[in-house]
């Protein structure tokens, strides 16, 4: 086996530390099963329920979760379930595109300031070190207050705060990688700067990246619902995971179903998220 075959070989036996992990863990089997759940009711929210999310019923207001109602009803008598079912699509979407924009921009960060190294990098992790310090939820109120309200913004607004951190960790990989054997046999072998990258060092650093990306997920689910609830995000009566729990919040005392279910909604796929991140770090 040559030195440049290494890579693959260490992807497919990750691969098969993957599929051992889900399968003998119990915890990891139920957090995978939720995770596709949600992603279930975002593709076709249909399918699992046949209540209108924004049509109520005066005569059903306020009724306590029961077999016709799972998530009770809300003022309007709007079925719960059903807002946070259709909701899904509204939080999963922006979840997502954040993570989408934080994995995108901070991992070509990353990789540029780790490679060029010098002056470069220490300017740039500067910067970096300067993101970190404001806190991701402030820093997305900041953002998403210059941009404007609405879910796009939010997610834009989450995944700018997720920068720092997905610039950190590509830039740690990287350093790793430049080093490694394979990379200076490729170097020997005539290989370009650019295929080098491309080829060798981005591949093998970016799953460390990708186990960090499932960590945020859960922190962009959370920071999404924290700006919904806000009122930073969709208006109503669009359904969002974050809005539901604040058209709640008047009635806790007499009412706490109609918040705290949604809440509970929301802790559980992050707590999954969370596990599966984890899962996939130490892999």
């Amino acid at each position: 086996m040559s030195v440049l075959e290494i890579p693959a070989v260490a992807a497919q036996r990750r691969i098969r530390r993957v599929v051992r992990a889900v399968t003998g863990a119990p915890g990891l089997t139920l957090s995978s099963l939720m995770i596709v759940t949600v992603i279930a009711w975002a593709l076709a929210p249909s399918v699992f329920t046949g209540f209108d999310p924004n049509e109520g019923d005066s005569d059903a207001s306020f009724q306590a979760p029961s077999p016709a109602h799972w998530f009770g009803t809300d003022r309007l008598g709007r079925d719960l379930l059903a807002r946070a079912i259709y909701g899904t699509s509204t939080t999963v979407s922006a979840t997502l595109l954040a993570v989408a924009i934080g994995f995108v921009i901070g991992a070509s960060i990353g990789l540029f300031s780790g490679f060029v190294g010098g002056r470069v990098d220490s300017v740039i992790m500067r910067f970096v070190d300067v993101l970190l310090a404001i806190p991701g939820l402030l820093l997305a109120m900041t953002v998403v207050t210059a941009l404007g309200y609405g879910t796009i913004n939010i997610a834009v607004a989450v995944g700018i705060s997720a920068v720092a951190a997905f610039a950190r960790v590509m830039r740690s990989e990287v350093l790793k990688i430049a080093g490694s054997d394979y990379v200076e046999a490729a170097y020997g072998s005539g290989a370009g700067f650019v295929r080098v990258v491309m080829r060798h060092v981005l591949p093998n650093s970016v799953s460390a990246v990708l186990s960090l990306a499932a960590l945020e997920c859960g922190a962009a689910v959370l920071a999404v619902a924290a700006l919904g609830f806000l009122g930073y995000g969709a208006p109503p009566p669009q359904p969002e995971w974050g809005l539901a729990v604040a058209e709640g919040r008047d009635y806790l005392a007499t009412y706490p179903w109609i918040s705290i279910l949604p809440g509970v909604l929301i802790a559980v796929v992050v707590l999954s998220t969370n596990r599966i991140g984890r899962s996939l770090g130490e892999l």
